[in-house]
């Protein structure tokens, strides 16, 4: 508050410039998210403005019909697993990568994260190829394998940062005292990288529950997930039911992201 009373007017004009960029950019990236939602509640059978009226027709609709209950089910099922199979990888690989060399931990850490950088359409022929002759294709144990890939480096990410700044000579001084290994990890490292790890959980939740072209080569007509049936519905027919579902996926993926900013500031609150 002093250091703005402070400010010069071509600062003023500097922060007011780069506060109505940043509204430009927010507005372009969330404007097209925001028209759908109307559209969910359209009382019609278009996608279209204006609307015909309000109505929950098409709430009702995916709220009873067996496909999207069936495709709801299966993304709740991988994304769950996703998340804890990738989040047990992901700290681990974060713990391990902590206790190296910066060299070596910078080289690993690019291979790592390097599912981030690959275009999916490639890992998702990949995977393909490598799982079908061991018939892990059109099954829940493929699509979560693959899905953890692709998830796995937003928790390495995630706690490698919680990890800035810890000082492992609390390990040592743990061993020491006569704690063993999972003693020591329990009652010490886990309390300090638990919101890292959870955060990363929802992130890792978040990929897989939103995941399509992976889903497309290895999810088979039995195990579709729901960005999978909406794709196919597309494909066939264009409802506002589409809407309504895509309105439920932006309200959940809201919900968890403001579930991973509440933890990070209760970290943030925790090191001060």
């Amino acid at each position: 508050m002093i250091a703005a009373i402070y400010l010069t007017r071509a600062d003023r004009v500097r922060r007011a410039a780069l506060f109505g960029f940043c509204a430009l950019v927010l507005g372009f990236l969330v404007l097209p998210i925001l028209a759908i939602l109307p559209l969910s509640f359209n009382a019609g059978s278009f996608l279209s403005y204006p609307l015909s009226g309000l109505s929950l027709r098409w709430y009702r609709e995916i709220a009873t019909a067996p496909e999207w209950g069936r495709a709801l089910s299966n993304s709740l099922v991988v994304g769950l697993a996703t998340a804890l199979l990738a989040t047990s990888l992901g700290t681990l690989a974060a713990l391990g990568l902590s206790r190296l060399p910066k060299r070596t931990r910078s080289l690993l850490g690019v291979f790592l994260l390097s599912p981030l950088f690959v275009p999916v359409i490639i890992t998702a022929v990949a995977v393909y190829f490598l799982y079908a002759p061991l018939h892990l294709a059109n099954t829940y144990m493929g699509l979560v394998m693959a899905h953890t890939t692709l998830a796995a480096p937003y928790v390495v990410i995630v706690v490698q940062a919680s990890l800035e700044g810890f000082d492992h000579n609390l390990l040592r001084a743990g061993a020491s005292l006569g704690a063993s290994p999972a003693r020591v990890f329990v009652r010490l490292l886990l309390p300090m990288v638990a919101p890292g790890v959870a955060a990363g959980a929802i992130f890792a939740f978040m990929t897989s529950f939103d995941e399509t072209v992976v889903a497309i080569f290895l999810a088979g007509p039995e195990r579709r997930t729901l960005p999978l049936q909406m794709w196919d519905s597309v494909r066939d027919q264009v409802t506002p039911a589409i809407t309504a579902v895509a309105t439920v996926l932006v309200i959940v993926s809201a919900g968890l992201l403001a579930a991973a900013e509440a933890i990070r500031r209760s970290r943030e609150r925790r090191t001060v």
